[in-house]
């Protein structure tokens, strides 16, 4: 069943990291915070690349998050810092148009997205004058969702700092719209999942309305999260606009085909409910009328009638008008494949049975190989790794995120966790240098964590 997230605001007790950024607060800006906002990372258990299709996701929270501290002033400006040296300081004029420049994903303009979702949400024309130091622990492009939780965290500040109130569903709407100003096409499953996140569950995250379901883990079951140290942003290439593109334009060329009107679907849910068919009937549909070869610009352009302008303006976006070929068969197979996959993930959760650990295992294996071949999301390290999670005890190991780089999610049984840690860090990290170094940050246990919050100290 549905549940209702906890509430926004959270009285916490001090702990050494809210210190730390205190401290570091009062030294950038001569004054004690007003409050804190966090929001969580998130691991994508299984349901990659579908949200954006319409379809349901399997993430949940982790420990990991972002954090930022907050004073409210009438300087009429907004002045961010980061703890992380290397993320330079920033300011901005809080009468200004914000201007996001997406050919430049810098770390501020993640932030400043949240910011406009907000200010446009409320038509405010003078925002509140803010001072924020962020302290982030969710490793950068590594497929954890760093991106999205920083601006889940600036919108639900910025809220705050301007005495707005919105739900979480709302705010999870907002800044998933709003993350698209640097240029990102992404479904919601990120925002969603770091706002409606609770602890101790994932949660089956739904599209048509947008709701969170609770989906208990098994008893026994573990999840680790291993990076393999190539970082992904997809703010700042072109591969994940392109699969997205992909699946506007399967969508259509299916809608076509069953005589449905192209130009009212955008997203490949839509084809399914139009047609009232089932997963299994959708992947029939694509055999049947999608080819394996890539489609060129011109038969995409003859199938639905449409001209070359037509198809740059309607059909691609800002980063993928250079494509030339289009591999639609794949992409869509995928995408209904992995939906289903979702569908069974829960309900094997769902039943409780002996052998789930097994069962769901297999639906990770399956998901990373569709993942591996039909989408062409992973990376030969990300191949390697989730091969060495496997030969290590994983019962289940996949790509998490967008892929192209960073994480692999492993379920393992509690008994081997220990023995697991072990013989991934001595087959992938121990042997090279630059992994070695990054380990600690690259390799560990995650429990599913709470969602965004205000944080006030008591």
């Amino acid at each position: 069943m549905a549940s209702n997230p906890p509430t926004l605001k959270i009285e916490i007790t001090s702990n050494e990291r809210l210190k730390n950024l205190k401290d570091h607060f009062e030294a950038k800006f001569g004054e004690s915070p007003l409050f804190y906002a966090c929001a969580p990372g998130r691991v994508n258990l299984i349901g990659e690349h579908i949200d954006y299709c319409g379809y349901s996701v399997l993430p949940m929270a982790i420990e990991q998050n972002i954090l930022a501290a907050v004073s409210v002033n009438n300087s009429g400006t907004i002045q961010l810092a980061n703890t992380n040296p290397q993320y330079q300081d920033f300011k901005v004029s809080c009468s200004e148009d914000i201007v996001i420049d997406r050919e430049n994903p810098k770390w501020y303009y993640y932030f400043l997205c949240g910011v406009k979702g907000i200010q446009e949400k409320f038509g405010i024309g003078c925002l509140a004058g803010m001072s924020c130091v962020v302290d982030g622990t969710i490793p950068p492009s590594s497929g954890l969702s760093s991106s999205s939780a920083l601006v889940c965290c600036s919108g639900l500040l910025t809220m705050e700092a301007n005495q707005k109130s919105l739900s979480k569903v709302d705010l999870a709407e907002i800044c998933t719209k709003s993350e698209r100003y640097i240029g990102t096409e992404g479904g919601g499953m990120d925002q969603s999942i770091s706002f409606l996140a609770e602890k101790g569950t994932a949660k089956l995250i739904e599209f048509q309305p947008l709701r969170a379901t609770d989906v208990k883990l098994p008893d026994g079951a573990v999840f680790v999260i291993s990076n393999c140290c190539v970082e992904m942003n997809k703010a700042a290439s072109s591969h994940y606009n392109i699969r997205v593109v992909e699946c506007r334009i399967a969508t259509k060329m299916l809608a076509q085909a069953r005589g449905l009107d192209p130009s009212r679907l955008v997203k490949l849910f839509q084809v399914q409910t139009e047609l009232k068919a089932s997963l299994e009937e959708m992947l029939a549909l694509v055999d049947e009328v999608l080819h394996p070869e890539p489609y060129s610009r011109e038969e995409i352009c003859k199938v639905l009638g449409i001209t070359t302008e037509q198809m740059c303006t309607e059909l691609l976006s800002a980063n993928t008008q250079h494509v030339t070929n289009f591999k639609l068969h794949q992409r869509a197979k995928h995408v209904y494949g992995e939906a289903e996959r979702v569908m069974r993930f829960k309900s094997v959760c769902d039943a409780g049975a002996a052998g789930s650990i097994t069962l769901l295992g297999e639906l990770m294996n399956q998901s990373h190989a569709s993942c591996r071949d039909l989408y062409e999301c992973s990376c030969p390290e990300l191949d390697r790794l989730v091969d060495i999670c496997l030969k290590s005890g994983a019962v289940g190991s996949r790509l998490t995120g967008a892929g192209w780089g960073g994480c692999a999610v492993s379920m393992v049984t509690g008994e081997k966790a220990a023995s697991f840690l072990r013989a991934v860090r001595d087959a992938y990290y121990t042997p090279d240098p630059r992994r070695a170094a990054m380990e600690k940050q690259s390799l560990f246990v995650t429990k599913p964590a709470g969602g965004a919050a205000i944080l006030l100290e008591e």
